[in-house]
């Protein structure tokens, strides 16, 4: 399939946004349990949420340049009973929503206590709004996983591994970037974070490897002689029936060669996993703010490349005829 970069950045961002998202909640758990230190003032949530709602708005902008007619958006949420684009849809801006409530409630420091735990803890508004944020993440990772994974055709895709790849890939993005916030505004928070934005990215890369793995040892279902029923063991297609390209060679193939995708594929798989860790570790080692910023700018970086070979290895079952143009 051909790369929109348009959609590259759509789940690139929001996946780092629900990720951040995700870390506040957990902190914000966290310190109701007393399981971890509670932040030393207001700065670590309000400036995570704002990050949060930014990533989110900037990955739903950078969609509308996916879309030939970006005015008739909004008949995409019309089929939410059965497509998981149009779950997407609805999905997307419940989140930012919820993640602005969050963030607004926080700087305003609107703290209605709702109810009280038997150990004497109180839950208040922006405790609920948090985990509610975090669940409605977790949905909108499944809908847009499920974009691709329910697609049989494509069989790069069609797979749980799809799913299971863009909520790791976001959280360890999302948690790398929480580490390099709490660095300024709560380094005491900044151990659990670090340590878990390593592990996120180690899991990470193995779901990532098995999905390689599994993807290079798929076997085509159909050929050139089952596609025109001819038996003859050397068939060679010369052209398409046209003497240029067409919509079909633009759209379903990347146009890249082989050596081209396999140096994409190092890069991505370089920048997303060894070197964030490596930055994460020096980082959270000699509390350098620098090296845990340059974690995160890295490992998107990277994640830009993983996302467009992510697409780009998707083999549409009628590039068997269209790739071939004259």
């Amino acid at each position: 399939m051909r790369p929109g970069f348009s959609v590259i950045f759509l789940t690139t961002l929001i996946g780092a946004g629900q990720g951040l998202f995700t870390a506040l909640a957990i902190v914000q758990a966290g310190a109701l349990l007393d399981l971890l230190p509670a932040p030393a003032g207001r700065g670590f949530y309000v400036a995570g949420s704002l990050l949060a709602v930014a990533l989110a708005t900037g990955g739903l902008a950078a969609s509308f340049f996916h879309l030939g007619h970006p005015e008739r958006a909004w008949r995409a949420a019309s089929q939410w009973r059965t497509s998981w684009l149009s779950r997407e849809v609805i999905v997307l801006p419940a989140f930012i929503g919820i993640a602005l409530l969050f963030g607004a409630a926080q700087w305003a420091d609107l703290r209605p206590v709702l109810w009280t735990l038997p150990s004497g803890q109180a839950v208040d508004v922006t405790v609920v709004l948090s985990a509610a944020g975090a669940i409605v993440s977790l949905a909108l990772f499944v809908c847009t996983g499920m974009i691709y994974a329910c697609l049989r055709f494509l069989r790069e895709w069609h797979t749980p591994l799809t799913v299971v790849n863009f909520i790791l890939l976001g959280a360890a993005s999302g948690f790398t970037l929480a580490t390099a916030l709490a660095a300024r505004t709560a380094p005491e928070l900044g151990g659990f974070l670090g340590t878990t934005a390593v592990i996120l990215t180690l899991l990470a890369c193995i779901s990532r490897a098995a999905s390689l793995v599994r993807n290079s040892r798929l076997k085509a279902v159909s050929t050139l002689q089952t596609a025109i029923g001819v038996k003859h063991p050397r068939i060679q297609q010369k052209s398409q029936g046209a003497m240029g390209g067409s919509f079909n060679t633009r759209e379903f193939f990347h146009g890249r060669s082989a050596a081209t995708v396999a140096r994409i594929r190092w890069i991505g798989m370089t920048l997303v996993f060894p070197v964030p860790v490596a930055m994460l570790v020096l980082g959270i080692a000699r509390g350098s703010d620098l090296a845990l910023a340059a974690a995160f700018v890295i490992q998107y970086a990277g994640l830009l490349a993983e996302r467009w070979l992510f697409f780009a290895q998707a083999q549409h079952p009628q590039n068997l005829y269209y790739q071939s143009t004259g």
